[in-house]
């Protein structure tokens, strides 16, 4: 993303976030650092849904900036199980578009009543009517049929929902056990990375294992790796990984107590008496994104589901089977053909779903 477009978001997420109350503000400003600008507006798009369908229920009599906390406190499941209904009804929000948005609210609660605090070091909110609602179950069809075929993968705002736990939520599920804490606080940047560069390139496993930093190029937004037989490419990643890259970075050889001759790009903390610190092993990473998943309530996700995942998003974002088999590494092309099952219907939501994280509201 350009500078410009990359301004102009957040352009508006200041626009809409001057419609919103000041907690809600405060919630964006910090997520600023770990979720995309086009993410965050989206966010903002349902948190203006959500907050001018209370003005109009009668829920509070006033202008949408200055609904309080206890407005939020005192809502009932009653209340949320209508504002769904007024989804599905009045603005025709399909079933995946309604966890979507009820996604964004419980992340907005969820911050309101677990990490932020008042001076007092109270929380915002003491009750949390988000934490009883569920979300739509999805009738199975072809999609679900797909995902068990390739697998407990990811699927639409799972991606940066599961980044985003690596990167900071994560630290909740622990944060009564020191140890784990501090754990985690060592190592979320290159945790964070590791699994944003898989979703954001495919990679294979042995190839984020074997990266060195010389093979990353930021500027082509590509990394170099060997791929089956001992074959050189270079290989695009995401502008999110490049960010989640470039903050790991940032920390890496003061986090890492790192000599200069250390050229590898993922490393373990520290081990042993000398304190030796060595490339992340295959298993580490294994295990990483297995402790990751099962927190995350996917235990069955891995390093290579993580893979599937990049693919299925890519050819139902791109329907380009030739450049998705390069991008993998594929030496047949009948291996890739297992992520065209995307039927027709389910290809126009895709597109749909990427209209859907534009810098506009549309109207729903």
């Amino acid at each position: 993303m350009d500078d410009a477009r990359k301004q102009h978001l957040l352009d508006r997420i200041d626009e809409k976030t001057d419609e919103l109350p000041w907690y809600v503000r405060e919630y964006v400003d910090k997520k600023m650092r770990t979720m995309s600008p086009r993410s965050l507006l989206n966010y903002c798009h349902d948190y203006l849904i959500f907050f001018n369908w209370m003005l109009a229920e009668g829920l509070y009599k006033g202008k949408c900036e200055d609904i309080p906390l206890d407005g939020l406190e005192k809502l009932t499941p009653q209340q949320i199980e209508n504002f769904l209904s007024y989804l599905q009804f009045r603005l025709n929000n399909d079933r995946f578009t309604i966890n979507r948005k009820l996604s964004s609210l419980k992340s907005l609660f969820n911050y309101l009543q677990n990490v932020a605090e008042t001076q007092d070091l109270k929380p915002y909110l003491v009750r949390n009517v988000m934490a009883k609602i569920s979300f739509n179950k999805i009738k199975e069809d072809q999609e679900t049929v797909a995902q068990k075929m390739a697998g407990k993968i990811l699927w639409k705002d799972e991606y940066e929902q599961f980044r985003q736990f690596v990167a900071e939520d994560y630290c909740q599920t622990v944060k009564n056990d020191k140890k784990l804490l501090n754990f985690h606080q060592q190592n979320a940047e290159r945790d964070t990375a590791i699994v944003s560069l898989i979703l954001g390139s495919g990679l294979r496993l042995s190839e984020v294992v074997g990266l060195d930093l010389s093979d990353v190029d930021f500027k082509k937004r590509m990394v170099r790796v060997m791929r089956k037989g001992n074959k050189e490419q270079y290989v695009y990643f995401s502008e999110q990984a490049g960010l989640d890259l470039e903050d790991y970075l940032q920390v890496r050889t003061e986090k890492y107590h790192l000599p200069v001759s250390n050229k590898a790009l993922f490393v373990s903390a520290s081990m042993g008496p000398k304190e030796t610190t060595r490339r992340l092993s295959p298993r580490a990473i294994e295990n990483l994104v297995k402790k990751y998943a099962t927190a995350f309530g996917k235990p069955a996700l891995s390093v290579h589901k993580l893979r599937h995942s990049f693919a299925t998003r890519y050819q139902a974002e791109n329907n380009d089977i030739p450049k998705l088999r390069r991008q993998l590494g594929h030496s047949s092309i009948q291996t890739t053909m297992i992520y065209t099952h995307l039927s027709n219907e389910e290809l126009k939501r895709a597109v749909d779903n990427m209209d859907d994280h534009f810098d506009e509201p549309d109207n729903q």
